[in-house]
């Protein structure tokens, strides 16, 4: 039988939400610096909702298979299943990067979902076939072996090792393999969510991992397992900050000081959350984050189909065809705000309009399983 935690339910609904609302900004040019990814080195709170999600997929993948994982006999009928859903996920990725166009020639391969179809289910293996003292050693050889092929290896054509965009390893290795044709639309040269790269975001999961069975550590209190794990997430920030002098912390590259920074605060998060929900019992205040999180992938896929078909879909506006998009931004919200605040007020309305939808579902118990 799985066992449900409703402040992980919270992590996941408030990590969607803000999700959400940094991809939905009412325009690009006008964005709130903590509401942005950083340039390139550093970590904006935007940095930490990816790996977030994906290390709240790692805690998932415990409370999902742990009463399963004795059962060796059935590991393959178990493997089979995982193995499906990862392939959902990834096409769902691929429907999200091939709409409304449907270019095959030029779709995006690499994305946000197809990252976490890989992760979930390379994650799901480890954690069926190996020993929590196993996942630790490979969650840090992940880390180290990361470093040395991104600072040590030369990288073809280039001729030394570098963390510049184009030119680093994981760059040459995505157009090598990818090929510039199917690489981030914004690039061409590199994506964000490329080969190499998700090694470490392997190890953003099995963050998760570990940590969820940690949590459930047998002959000790709740109260010492959870004073570990924020203890943990703390050690790991602050060995992060220290190699981040060495191998800068990087979402595009998910360096290694990126993955131990943002799964110690994931950790540290995720071990209040629990606390102040599932053991203090404060229940009240979580409902709408339960909403999001409970049909967290579906309304992911779906805000991205309406944000793209908003941008699509033509309506005249005086003498002139816009988007639907650009119609409403420029009626409702850019006249009666300043230019950084008409842009959140979009984005807060999207978030909130797809609020209702989930509250909606919720109240019907209407949960889409991916």
């Amino acid at each position: 039988m799985k066992t449900r935690l409703l402040s992980l339910d919270v992590f996941r609904g408030a990590t969607v939400a803000a999700m959400i609302l940094v991809n939905n900004p009412g325009s690009w040019g006008h964005i709130y610096p903590p509401l942005e990814h950083a340039s390139w080195n550093g970590c904006t709170p935007t940095d930490m909702i990816f790996p977030f999600f994906i290390f709240i997929v790692g805690v998932s993948i415990v409370f999902s298979l742990q009463n399963k994982k004795p059962e060796t006999n059935q590991h393959k009928k178990l493997l089979l299943k995982i193995l499906k859903r990862a392939i959902i996920l990834f096409l769902l990725g691929l429907l999200l990067a091939l709409f409304p166009a449907f270019e095959f020639s030029t779709v995006r391969i690499p994305g946000v979902l197809q990252r976490i179809s890989i992760a979930f289910l390379i994650t799901s293996i480890i954690f069926l076939k190996t020993n929590f003292r196993a996942q630790f050693w490979i969650f840090c050889s992940l880390l180290v072996l990361y470093w040395l092929a991104m600072t040590f290896i030369p990288v073809p054509g280039i001729g030394f090792a570098n963390l510049q965009p184009e030119t680093n390893l994981g760059a040459w290795l995505d157009r090598k393999i990818i090929t510039e044709a199917h690489l981030w639309k914004s690039t061409k040269t590199w994506d964000p969510e490329g080969i190499l790269s998700t090694m470490p975001a392997v190890s953003s999961c099995l963050a998760g991992t570990l940590t969820a069975q940690w949590l459930q550590r047998k002959g000790t209190t709740i109260e010492k397992n959870l004073l570990g794990i924020i203890s943990a997430g703390v050690i790991s920030s602050i060995i992060a900050l220290i190699w981040d002098s060495v191998f800068p912390i990087n979402k595009s590259l998910w360096t290694s000081s990126y993955v131990l920074y943002t799964g110690g605060l994931a950790a540290i998060f995720f071990g209040i959350l629990y606390w102040i929900i599932d053991v203090q019992g404060r229940k009240n205040w979580t409902l709408p984050f339960v909403a999001f999180g409970l049909n967290a992938i579906t309304v992911f896929f779906l805000s991205g189909i309406i944000a793209k078909s908003m941008n699509n879909i033509k309506v005249i506006k005086g003498s002139e065809e816009v988007s639907l998009k650009t119609f409403l931004y420029e009626s409702y919200f850019s006249p009666y705000f300043s230019e950084l605040n008409a842009s959140l007020a979009w984005a807060i309305c999207f978030v909130s309009i797809w609020f209702l939808i989930l509250w909606m579902m919720y109240k019907r118990n209407i949960i889409i399983k991916v």
